[in-house]
C-alpha cells in the first residue's frame, strides 16, 4: 500500500505500476477525498512532487511509501512569517527573498525544534537520561500571554500519541512548503538558492528525526 497522510487522516491506496504518472494518482486521491485535483500539493521525502506528467518512479515511490496531502480540510496552518510588503510594481530581489528565508527558519528553530526535542525524549521513555543530541540549539522560550501550551511546555511522562506527532510532522511540512515556494525559476540568485537549499536541508532533518523516534518508540 500507498499511505497519504491528510491532517489527521490516513489513506490507503495499493501501489499502482511505477509508470503511471502523479497526475493519475492525484486523480484518483481527489476522487476519494472529494476534493478538486487542483486544491492540494503532493509531499514525499520532503520534496513537492509538482510534475503530473512525471512518472511515480520519478518520484522514488513504492511499498509502503508515505505521501502527505497538504490542503483541503487539515487543520488551521501555522501563519507564514510576514515578509515586508512590497509595492506592487517592485519585483522581489535576492536580498528581500534571503530575509523571508532567514525568517522562515528562525520560526522553525524557535517554535518547533523544541517541541520536537521534547517529543524524542518522550519517545525514548521515562528512564532517558537526556534528550536525543540536537543539530540544532534552540533559545531559551519565555511565556507568552496568551499563547497555548506547546508539547515542550510539559515534561514528557508518557508516551507522546499519534496526534503529536501528526501535528508536529504536519507543521514542519508547511515550512518545507513555503521554502519551496521561495523558489523562483530564471531568477540568477546564487546566495538565495544556497541558502533555500540549506534551509530546507535543515527543516527535512528536523522531520527525519521526529519521524525517525516516532517509528523506533
Amino acid at each position: 500500500m500507498v499511505h497519504v497522510k491528510w491532517g489527521r487522516d490516513v489513506l490507503h491506496f495499493p501501489v499502482p505500476p511505477l509508470s503511471t504518472t502523479l497526475g493519475k494518482l492525484r486523480a484518483d486521491i481527489a476522487e476519494y477525498a472529494h476534493l478538486p485535483p487542483s486544491s492540494f500539493k503532493l509531499v514525499h521525502a520532503g520534496a513537492v512532487m509538482k510534475d503530473d506528467h512525471a512518472p511515480l518512479s520519478a518520484y522514488n515511490i513504492r511499498e509502503n511509501s508515505t505521501i502527505a496531502l497538504i490542503g483541503g480540510h487539515t487543520s488551521a496552518q501555522t501563519p507564514a512569517p510576514q515578509a515586508r510588503p512590497s509595492r506592487s510594481n517592485e519585483p522581489p530581489t535576492e536580498q528581500g527573498t534571503i530575509s523571508t528565508i532567514r525568517a522562515e527558519l528562525d520560526r522553525v528553530r524557535s517554535t518547533l525544534v523544541p517541541d520536537v526535542d521534547a517529543f524524542v525524549l518522550a519517545c525514548l521513555g521515562p528512564m532517558a537520561a537526556a534528550p536525543h543530541p540536537s543539530t540544532f540549539v534552540a533559545p531559551v522560550q519565555t511565556p507568552t500571554p496568551g499563547r497555548l501550551p506547546a508539547f515542550s511546555d510539559s515534561v514528557p511522562s508518557q508516551m507522546p500519541t499519534s496526534l503529536d506527532h501528526s501535528h508536529l510532522s504536519e507543521l514542519l511540512l508547511q515550512s518545507l512548503l513555503r521554502l519551496d515556494a521561495l523558489h523562483l525559476p530564471g531568477a540568477d540568485w546564487p546566495d538565495a538558492r544556497q541558502q533555500r537549499k540549506a534551509a530546507v536541508r535543515e527543516v527535512q532533518s528536523v522531520l527525519d528525526r521526529l519521524d525517525n523516534a516516532w517509528a523506533s518508540r
